[in-house]
């Protein structure tokens, strides 16, 4: 599916992609499967552009308001898991 993906103008193009690839997993994990190594590396990533918590829950709710899709869940989920387990969100 297609989702409207939250970002901001003055991110380089590496930031945009590196902040749609983290949406992306978050999506993966809806849809079918991620490992928990892959989202947590997207979700690093997105904390190294995105590091205020503010910010973080702004993009985040955007994007769930879009796609309905909570990565919020899928952190709290993912923290729950073995680092070799497989992360699946399926609604």
């Amino acid at each position: 599916m297609e989702y409207q993906y939250p970002m901001d103008f003055s991110w380089t193009t590496e930031e945009v992609v590196d902040v749609i690839q983290f949406f992306e997993a978050v999506e993966k994990a809806y849809e079918s499967r991620i490992s928990k190594e892959e989202f947590m590396m997207a979700y690093r990533r997105f904390k190294e552009i995105v590091p205020g918590k503010a910010d973080e829950k702004n993009y985040c709710d955007e994007f769930e308001g879009s796609s309905g899709y909570s990565a919020y869940a899928l952190l709290k989920k993912a923290k729950e898991l073995n680092s070799n387990e497989n992360l699946s969100f399926r609604k």
